[in-house]
């Protein structure tokens, strides 16, 4: 079902309508030979230029001044926007004036996408534009913009809505300054990301976004079914246990940058899809990765915004290394007051009651750990800090200490009170995996569903033998986030999950689909 047109949309119709009445074509599939860009214009004008430098651009008609026969219009490109002079005489030579009498200010419509030929010049109040000499309609806009209205510099009245800017991230994109840039970082940060990796000898390889085994974290998986094998499938939760089979076939380094998958709650940092790259490095370890990833994220940062450090919600963040090391446990006994080590389940229950904290019969020693260090320690660390040397009840996949029993080498890089990066030196002992894979099963049975499942091929492939090896896996839309200063992943994402909301339709019953932006 289609929603009833209102006055706006139905005049639109009514003017494409006229203009495939007078031979014009509202949706033209020629090429149109553009040779410049708004930003390219004004960039490269001059006014000693002995010659009147002739141009051909196109985009979205975003305002219009009608004074008789001349008229100022904003043109909107892929790059900027930039004034178009339109006069009637230049436009229409002839004795046939509809071009402009007609099409250009009665037909064409804010939002429509022109074509125009001209020469650059600059205005007597010293704007530099573009004196157009030919105008093509290139395609109808059908709905009407949100109008975005500015004084002194200052937007009002915009198209501020956050639900209505997520589901519809093609009008945020037309009408907001600034959403373009932000997307236009998030591809900077993945390119410098991409080019530290390459630079450094790895391989960018693709795994399996459909596995057999949800494996290689701790999470709520989708589940979805394959007719053809009749079997049910899991979207990945993670890439880890594939990149560390192919350490085992004999890569020095493999990174995967792509999509993840976690059934799990929605809110200002979490989507239930989400990019993340994962890194493993034979014959590295905890140590060395921390060193690998102070200075990648320094170089991100320094490509994205020329210098290390980001301003995230007024707060100067420095991604110039290095950065502070601190234990799980001590960093809990230094904001709870709290010793943990050595403590058994039990005790770091009864711990978890007296700081008041909801926790259920499911949850291992680990995820309470976890629970006192998310609720108190967390969200404290604003400044890029490592996090190290996890309980092995929290580390089902990571090596033990080398010198602290009990313990794992694992870290985690919080970053304005969230986690950014996880990574551990890697359990190659695959009798101690095998192990650990059974009490994550001990931990299912309890009642826990984010628990690991039994790799059965990946304990194959161990047993084949993994060198030394070091991981890490960085999430990239925190990461984005954290460079471009936005405080919500729907702002760092094209299109982030939502609810689908009901609308009336035109025959008054209700229908799930999104709504119009007006």
């Amino acid at each position: 079902m289609i929603t009833e047109l209102n006055e706006q949309e139905i005049q639109r119709r009514q003017n494409m309508q006229a203009m495939k009445d007078m031979g014009i074509n509202p949706y033209p599939a020629a090429e149109y030979p553009t040779n410049a860009f708004s930003t390219d214009i004004v960039e490269r004008f001059s006014d000693e230029a002995e010659e009147i430098r002739q141009v051909c651009i196109a985009g979205r008609m975003m305002s219009r001044r009608i004074m008789g026969k001349a008229s100022f219009i904003e043109l909107k490109d892929s790059k900027g926007r930039i004034q178009v002079y339109v006069t009637r005489d230049d436009i229409c030579p002839d004795e046939n004036k509809d071009m402009y009498n007609v099409v250009f200010k009665k037909l064409l419509d804010l939002g429509d996408f022109i074509g125009v030929k001209g020469f650059v010049f600059r205005t007597q109040t010293g704007q530099i534009s573009v004196h157009a000499q030919e105008i093509t309609v290139l395609s109808k806009s059908l709905r009407p913009l949100p109008i975005v209205k500015y004084k002194d510099g200052v937007a009002y009245d915009a198209f501020e809505d956050p639900e209505l800017r997520y589901r519809q991230r093609y009008v945020d994109l037309i009408v907001n300054e600034g959403v373009k840039e932000t997307f236009e970082k998030r591809t900077k940060v993945i390119s410098t990301l991409r080019k530290v990796l390459d630079e450094a000898g790895y391989t960018e390889v693709e795994t399996p976004i459909l596995q057999s085994i949800a494996g290689g974290a701790t999470a709520r998986p989708f589940i979805t079914h394959h007719n053809s094998l009749d079997i049910d499938l899991y979207m990945r939760i993670a890439t880890e246990l594939y990149l560390k089979r192919l350490i085992v076939g004999g890569f020095e380094g493999v990174y995967e940058i792509g999509k993840n998958f976690r059934n799990e709650g929605m809110d200002r940092t979490h989507n239930p899809e989400f990019t993340c790259v994962e890194l493993y490095v034979q014959y590295k370890d905890y140590n060395w990765m921390m060193s690998f990833t102070e200075k990648l994220l320094e170089t991100i940062c320094m490509a994205v915004n020329g210098t290390t450090e980001s301003v995230v919600d007024g707060k100067t963040i420095s991604f110039k290394a290095p950065y502070r090391r601190l234990p799980i446990l001590e960093a809990i006994k230094e904001k709870t007051g709290y010793d943990l080590e050595g403590k058994s389940e039990d005790e770091i229950r009864k711990i978890c009651k007296e700081l008041k904290l909801e926790i259920d019969d499911s949850m291992g020693k680990g995820k309470l750990i976890d629970e006192i260090f998310g609720e108190f320690c967390e969200g404290t660390y604003i400044q890029p800090t490592f996090i190290i040397d996890y309980p092995v009840e929290m580390s089902p996949l990571t090596k033990m200490h080398r010198s602290k029993p009990g313990l794992t080498e694992r870290f985690e890089l919080m970053v304005n009170g969230k986690e950014l990066a996880n990574a551990y030196s890697e359990l190659n002992d695959p009798i101690d995996q095998e192990e650990r894979f059974k009490e994550q099963m001990r931990l299912a049975d309890k009642g826990d569903d984010e628990a690991m499942i039994i790799d059965q091929d990946f304990l194959c492939a161990l047993q084949y033998g993994m060198p030394p090896t070091s991981g890490i896996g960085i999430g990239i839309d925190r990461l984005t986030m954290l460079m471009t200063g936005k405080m919500t992943i729907q702002e760092v994402l094209f299109f982030p999950q939502m609810k689908p909301r009901k609308v009336q339709t035109s025959d008054n019953a209700d229908e799930t689909k999104t709504p119009n932006a007006e």
